[in-house]
């Protein structure tokens, strides 16, 4: 297969013998709105930092591959641990977002197979302040890890939903950014992955082919005239390709559009195509196989604004009920414009400007994720989420926090009982670790509940 694209292409030379005699390079990306001073990295990291991903400045080549399952960090989402080519997804939206001015516009955003979240927590970086991100993913078991590490990074504007594409064709104009990372053949991936050679075929090809068409026909009427469809792959041939990216502007209309990546970055241009498409390939840069084409769809864009929601009226003599939580004392854990809602017996906070669009959303899709989740009520007690802690949006001082060592923050994500110091205020503790929150725990005075995810938990030792 690749030695067929080798013929009159220069850029493929070698790339056979790369895949087969070197390995996958060791990459992670920083999460810099969890650095206690913006740039800092976290010590595990920083011991082993070989250089920089040219295309994204968060990025960082490793050169050897940590424990990461034993670094609390990881679990405080201060890094991701990605592969660098699909690191380009950041640098791709600041670049679109630079093209259209639109730095100071809260944009909404899509990533329409978008677990495990790697390139769904790189988009969120780049999108302008106050955006919203919905971030979707087929496989139920795939749309839970991508839940758990979208809550780890700890943007509040996230919803994750899961399900078929086909869902977005009734949310009309609705998205000024959609990116399409389709389920491929995954040439790219062969290097790192022997399930990728054992499953390619030229029939896997073909069946590649027609679903990404069809992902990107379900996806094209929810993006807004003007808006951009990010699309890539983790695989070398034209078919799923080049081949795709002619057919949206045969078919569909879309305006290919130069991303213009500097020469220096080694990234090649498209095999026999006219259009400005980007290929990442692992004889000529450090990162792993990707395709990836940006294409404009035609006409005026104008910026989501939302009506003010009217207000709702209570109906009929208020219930007599048994106390419950004081919910809205909640509000105090958080800043920024959020309001508090409450579904079942959890509470979320919903961004203020996009709570119609929200609406919208839990009405069509099946969301499993709205937004922040910051506490659950259970009876007069109010029980802060796990997800409030890793929050960027979490109020200092919200909580009495104590500062813990390496070994008692793996005992925390263990799931195994902590020990609090003398003095700690009874009630609900936000443990930090390096000065960044790691969790909640309930202090009882003679012990303390650990209220880590039980799913979550570190199951293996050092």
């Amino acid at each position: 297969m690749i030695a067929r694209m080798a013929v009159g292409c220069p850029d493929f030379e070698g790339l056979t013998e790369t895949l087969a005699t070197t390995e996958p390079s060791v990459s992670v990306r920083l999460n810099r709105r969890k650095s206690p001073s913006g740039g800092d990295m976290p010590a595990e990291i920083a011991a082993v930092v070989k250089g920089c991903v040219p295309w994204c400045g968060e990025g960082f080549y490793l050169s050897s591959r940590p424990r990461f399952t034993f670094d609390p960090s990881l679990h405080q989402g201060r890094y991701y641990v990605q592969d660098a080519s699909s690191m380009v997804a950041a640098e791709v939206v600041s670049r679109i977002v630079e093209r259209e001015g639109w730095g100071g516009v809260p944009l909404c955003c899509l990533d329409s197979c978008a677990a495990p979240g790697g390139k769904t927590t790189a988009i969120m970086s780049r999108l302008p302040q106050g955006s919203l991100t919905v971030a979707n993913e087929y496989d139920f078991r795939r749309a839970e890890i991508l839940r758990e590490n979208i809550v780890k990074w700890g943007e509040p504007s996230v919803v994750v939903s899961r399900g078929d594409t086909a869902r977005f064709r009734r949310l009309k104009g609705m998205f000024d950014i959609v990116a399409a990372d389709v389920p491929c053949s995954g040439e790219g991936m062969m290097r790192k992955d022997e399930t990728a050679v054992e499953q390619w075929s030229p029939g896997l090809v073909e069946e590649c082919a027609a679903r990404q068409r069809e992902i990107v026909s379900n996806l094209w009427g929810a993006l807004k005239p003007g808006g951009y469809l990010v699309y890539s792959t983790c695989t070398f041939n034209r078919r799923e390709n080049e081949e795709v990216v002619e057919w949206i502007a045969g078919e569909l209309g879309g305006e290919p559009v130069d991303m213009s990546f500097p020469e220096e970055w080694g990234v090649s241009r498209g095999v026999d195509t006219p259009f400005p498409v980007s290929r990442f390939l692992t004889n000529r840069i450090e990162g792993e196989g990707l395709f990836m084409a940006v294409l404009r769809k035609p006409g005026t864009w104008e910026p989501t604004v939302e009506a003010p929601a009217a207000k709702e009226k209570r109906k009929g003599k208020p219930s007599q009920q048994k106390p419950v939580a004081d919910v809205a004392s909640a509000a105090r854990w958080i800043e920024g414009d959020f309001l508090l809602e409450t579904a079942a017996d959890e509470v979320y906070a919903i961004p203020t400007r996009w709570k119609r669009t929200l609406g919208k959303l839990i009405e069509e899709l099946d969301v499993v994720s709205r937004c922040l989740k910051v506490a659950t009520v259970k009876g007069r007690d109010l029980i802060p989420a796990h997800a409030l802690a890793m929050s960027t949006i979490l109020a200092p001082g919200a909580f009495p926090a104590v500062e813990v060592g390496k070994e008692t923050a793996l005992e925390y994500l263990r799931r195994e009982a902590v020990t609090l110091p003398e003095g700690t205020p009874k009630g609900y503790v936000a443990l930090t670790f390096d000065g960044i929150p790691l969790g909640f725990v309930k202090n009882l005075g003679n012990r303390s509940n650990n209220l880590y995810p039980q799913n979550w938990r570190i199951l293996s030792r050092q």
